[in-house]
C-alpha cells in the first residue's frame, strides 16, 4: 500500500512537471543549434504580429513586444508542452480595447492579473481535461466574431479614412466607416493594397521567409522613399525601445469586482487557446502535453506579462506551428524567441515607426481570416442540427454587437439547456409484459416470465430534473401487486430524479404496491441511500440483476 501510495504521489508530481526539465535529460548540440534557428525565425515572424496585435487592442506597439518577451519566456521555461510558443493573439483584441477604453491601462493590468490567477488556480485543480466540456459551437462562434470585429476595426487604417469621432463598439465603427467613406485616402488604399497582395502571393513562392516581414519592409521603403502622404505608425504613436520595466497598478476592491467578468473571460479565453495550440503541436511532434501545467504557466505568464507593461496573452497556434516546421523540438526554441524579440526592440524598434499603418491592416486582415474558422463555420451549418445552428450564431452576433463576455455567458447558458432538453429527450421509461418474441439478448425483459400482477420498468437515461415529469406514469394500471424499476442503463440521478422515485414509491405504499429495483447503479444507490430511499424500500428490494428481482416479485406475490 506504502509502494502505491509514493507512486501515485510521483505520478501527480510529473504532471505539474514543466517540460523543459523534463526534456533537457538527452539534450543535444544538434538540438540546440535546431532550437536557436527556429527561435530566431518565430521572432522574425512575431515581431510585425505582435506590433500589429498591439495597435488592435488599443495599446501602444512595444507593449505587444514586452508581451511576446516576458510571456513567451514564462510559458516556455514553465510550460507543460514542447514547443508551445506564446505571446499576444488577435482573440485577445477586441476585449483588450474594451477595457483599456473604459477602464484604462490599470484596468487591463488587474484584469489580466486576476485572470492569471484564475488560471493558476485552475491548473492547480486539475482543470486541464475540463476545457473539452466547452461546446465547439461557442468556440467558433465567438472565434469568427472576433475575425470579424478585427476586420471591421481595421478598415479605417486600410482605407485612410478620416473619422470625426472616435468610436469603440464594433456597430458604432460600422457607422462611422459608412459616415467617412468620402475621406478615402487613395495612397493608403495602394499600401493596403500591395501589402494585402504580398501577404497572400509570396507565402506560395518562398515560405521559408515570413510574408509579413517582407510587406512591412517592402511598403515602408516605398512609404518612405517616395514621400507618400500615409500615416505611419511613427505619426500616430510615440515609440519606445525601453525594456520592459515593473509596475504595479493602483488596485481596489472596488476596481477588482468590476473587473471579475473581464477577468474570468480573459483567463476562459487564454486557456482555451493554449490547449487547443497544445493539442495541434502535439500532432505535429508525436507528442503530449501536461495540460495542467500549461495551465500554471500561462497563469505566471499572463501575471509577468501585465506586471511589466504587456497585454494578455497564450499560445498562439500560427507561431506554435511555425517553431515545428523551423526543427524547434523543446521549450529552448521559445526562450530563444523571446530573447531576439527583446535585442530588436532594444536595438532596432526605431526602425518599427516608418512600418505604414495600412501594411498593419492588412496583416490584421490575414490574421482574422486565419483565424475565421469560416469552413468550419460552413459545415457547421450544413451538417449540424438546428439548435447547435442557433448556439454558434448566436454567439458570433453577440460578440460583434455586445462583447466576448456576454458571448460566452449567453452561448453556455443556451448550449446548456439545449443539452439538458437532449438529455430529457432520450429518458424514458418502457413497460414490459410476459411475451414469447425470439431476441437474441440473454437480458431482454422479453425472454424473461413475469409473475402475475407484476409490473416492469425500464429507465433509460439519466434521471434529472429536465426529465423527472416522464416517470408520473408508471403507476396507471390498477391490477398491480409488484413494482419492478430496472435501472441498468440510469448512469446517473440527481435530487429531481431521487424525488420522482420516492413520489412513485409513497405512491405504490398507499396503494399497497411492493417495489422491487434491478441493478441499480453505483451513483444512482449512493443517492437514493443518502434520501433515505433505501432504507424505505428495504434492502431485500434491492436486486442486483434482473432474474434476481423477478424472483423477489414471485415471492411477493405467492406470499
Amino acid at each position: 500500500m506504502e509502494v502505491v501510495k509514493k507512486a501515485r504521489v510521483k505520478a501527480t508530481e510529473e504532471k505539474l512537471k514543466p517540460k523543459l526539465f523534463s526534456v533537457l535529460k538527452g539534450y543535444t548540440p544538434q538540438q540546440f543549434i535546431k532550437d536557436v534557428t527556429a527561435g530566431v525565425i518565430v521572432a522574425i515572424i512575431a515581431l510585425p504580429l505582435s506590433i500589429a496585435l498591439a495597435l488592435a487592442s488599443g495599446v501602444s506597439p512595444e507593449q505587444g513586444l514586452y508581451t511576446a518577451i516576458v510571456a513567451g519566456f514564462l510559458v516556455s521555461f514553465l510550460g507543460g508542452s514542447r514547443v508551445q510558443i506564446a505571446g499576444p493573439t488577435a482573440a485577445f483584441a477586441t476585449i483588450v480595447a474594451g477595457i483599456v477604453a473604459s477602464q484604462g491601462m490599470d484596468g487591463l493590468v488587474i484584469s489580466t492579473i486576476m485572470a492569471g490567477m484564475i488560471m493558476i488556480v485552475m491548473g492547480l485543480c486539475r482543470f486541464g481535461k475540463l476545457i473539452k466540456y466547452i461546446p465547439g459551437t461557442i468556440t467558433s462562434g465567438f472565434t469568427f466574431g472576433i475575425a470579424v470585429t478585427i476586420l471591421i476595426g481595421q478598415i479605417k487604417d486600410f482605407l485612410g479614412l478620416t473619422f470625426k469621432n472616435s468610436p469603440i463598439e464594433t456597430v458604432d465603427k460600422v457607422e462611422e466607416i459608412f459616415r467617412c467613406i468620402g475621406t478615402i485616402n487613395p495612397m493608403a488604399a495602394l499600401i493596403g493594397l500591395i501589402s494585402l497582395a504580398i501577404l497572400i502571393l509570396w507565402p506560395k513562392k518562398l515560405e521559408k521567409i515570413p510574408a509579413s516581414l517582407i510587406a512591412v519592409i517592402v511598403c515602408s521603403a516605398i512609404v518612405k522613399l517616395t514621400d507618400m502622404n500615409v500615416n505611419t505608425i511613427g505619426d500616430l504613436y510615440t515609440i519606445s525601445n525601453q525594456p520592459p520595466k515593473f509596475a504595479l497598478p493602483e488596485v481596489s476592491f472596488a476596481r477588482i469586482r468590476s473587473l471579475a467578468p473581464s477577468a474570468f473571460t480573459i483567463a476562459l479565453l487564454a486557456a482555451v487557446e493554449s490547449l487547443l495550440s497544445c493539442v495541434v503541436a502535439d500532432g505535429m511532434i508525436g507528442s503530449k502535453h501536461r495540460s495542467n501545467m500549461e495551465l500554471i504557466a500561462q497563469g505566471a505568464a499572463n501575471i509577468g506579462s501585465a506586471l511589466f507593461g504587456g497585454i494578455p496573452a497564450t499560445g498562439a497556434i500560427a507561431r506554435t506551428a511555425a517553431n515545428v516546421k523551423n526543427g524547434g523540438r523543446t521549450p529552448i526554441s521559445g526562450m530563444v524567441h523571446s530573447v531576439v524579440v527583446l535585442l530588436i526592440l532594444v536595438l532596432l524598434m526605431g526602425y518599427a515607426e516608418l512600418i505604414p499603418m495600412p501594411t498593419i491592416a492588412a496583416i490584421l486582415f490575414i490574421v482574422a481570416y486565419n483565424m475565421s474558422g469560416w469552413k468550419n463555420i460552413r459545415d457547421t451549418i450544413k451538417t449540424a442540427p438546428k439548435s447547435d445552428i442557433a448556439v454558434l450564431l448566436t454567439t458570433l452576433v453577440m460578440t460583434v454587437v455586445f462583447d466576448l463576455v456576454v458571448a460566452i455567458g449567453v452561448g453556455m447558458v443556451m448550449a446548456s439547456l439545449l443539452f439538458m432538453k437532449r438529455m430529457a429527450d432520450v429518458t424514458e421509461a418502457h413497460t414490459w409484459v410476459d411475451d414469447d418474441d425470439e431476441d437474441t439478448d440473454p437480458d431482454n425483459i422479453q425472454l424473461k416470465h413475469i409473475p402475475e400482477h407484476t409490473k416492469v420498468y425500464e429507465i433509460n437515461g439519466p434521471m434529472f430534473f429536465a426529465a423527472a415529469e416522464k416517470f408520473s406514469y408508471m403507476l396507471d394500471d390498477e391490477d398491480t401487486d409488484v413494482l419492478v424499476i430496472r435501472m441498468r442503463n440510469v448512469p446517473a440521478v440527481d435530487a429531481s430524479g431521487v424525488a420522482a422515485l420516492t413520489d412513485v414509491v409513497e405512491r405504490c405504499g398507499k396503494k399497497n404496491i411492493n417495489v422491487v429495483f434491478s441493478h441499480v447503479n453505483e451513483q444512482p444507490m449512493h443517492a437514493m441511500q443518502k434520501a433515505g430511499l433505501t432504507e424505505t424500500v428495504g434492502s431485500e428490494n434491492f436486486c442486483d440483476h434482473i432474474d434476481t428481482a423477478l424472483l423477489r416479485a414471485q415471492e411477493i406475490v405467492s406470499t
